[in-house]
């Protein structure tokens, strides 16, 4: 991994832990942070300084378009869901894009029973993807940008997982949306979410399920971490409502800070983003990530336990970027 985002990561540091039933959360800080000034999806949404739409009128599913009319970037965190036009999607990688801009941008679906326009233009859907299935995805990007350059997903890895998220909540989506599967367990989010709330300057947060560390998030600039705080608690919390009952332990700060060494300690290899800056591409003894660089400060870092893969999928892996053909076929 280059220097510069290794000493990065060296210098997030968890705060004091707190823990409600199997979830423990610890609070990220980074001393003396540099971050690139910019504007959420939340907030650029509702002030109508961004539009969201379908790339053309017919619509390809793999992609949309973001107008960004603001004077600063943009910044739309992996797993985002967007809502309403043809059929929800989620972003396949973060995107900071630039001010007073246009940019196509590399999404995957989320309601495959859907194709036809609810919306023109899509909203927040002020749900994140499960911090499993955004590792499931992580890791099929990663592969398909080894293999060819491109941000695409295994599309049917996804369908797979949101299924068996309806299945395990007994919920039935008329068009198998995943924010259907998140608005069943609302009330038990929201419970957790009030027992985490985001502290003056916190910049991300790392998070342990049963005493296992599942992952961590760390958006460098304050302000947009508030904004999105309690999206990605949620996108957390969903995964340890439902795994099986199992181990009730609890994670400590030495596990805490092992797991941001490990990031540190992974390999790594550096793709240009779709928007402005990097996309960093890591992989270490017991995680697997991203991170979204600009200039030389972090923008969005993304990490996800290996083993909280592997036990929805078998293995940790994902299905061969050929099987993917399902994904560019926009139906």
């Amino acid at each position: 991994m280059e220097a510069m985002t290794v000493r990065l990561i060296r210098r997030i540091r968890p705060g004091r832990g707190s823990t409600h039933g199997r979830v423990s959360v610890f609070p990220l800080f980074m001393d003396k942070a540099r971050w690139v000034e910019h504007l959420v999806l939340k907030e650029a949404l509702q002030d109508a300084l961004a539009e969201v739409r379908e790339v053309t009128e017919e619509g390809r599913v793999p992609e949309l378009v973001v107008v960004n009319r603001a004077s600063l970037p943009l910044l739309i965190l992996d797993g985002e869901e967007l809502e309403g036009a043809r059929q929800n999607r989620v972003l396949n990688s973060s995107v900071l894009l630039p001010e007073k801009s246009a940019t196509i941008i590399p999404v995957s679906c989320t309601e495959q029973g859907r194709w036809s326009y609810r919306t023109r233009e899509f909203r927040d859907s002020d749900v994140m993807m499960s911090t499993r299935l955004r590792g499931v995805k992580n890791r099929s990007v990663r592969s398909s940008l080894e293999a060819g350059g491109a941000f695409s997903s295994d599309q049917g890895a996804l369908w797979e997982e949101i299924a068996a998220q309806a299945r395990q909540s007994s919920v039935k989506s008329p068009t198998s949306a995943m924010k259907d599967v998140h608005e069943a367990r609302r009330p038990e989010l929201g419970d957790y979410v009030r027992r985490f709330p985001c502290q003056e300057g916190q910049q991300g947060v790392l998070v342990a399920i049963g005493g296992r560390v599942a992952g961590m998030d760390f958006v460098a600039r304050p302000a947009s971490y508030a904004l999105l705080h309690e999206k990605i608690v949620r996108s957390y919390v969903m995964d340890a409502l439902l795994e099986e009952p199992g181990d009730d332990g609890v994670a400590d700060a030495s596990a805490a800070q092992a797991f941001i060494e490990d990031a540190a300690g992974s390999t790594a290899r550096g793709f240009d983003s779709v928007g402005l800056g990097r996309d960093i591409r890591f992989e270490g003894k017991r995680l697997f990530g991203s991170v979204l660089v600009h200039g030389r400060s972090f923008v969005h870092l993304a990490a996800f336990a290996t083993d909280g893969v592997a036990r929805r999928n078998g293995s940790g892996g994902m299905a061969g970027f050929r099987s993917r053909a399902a994904f560019r076929r926009p139906w």
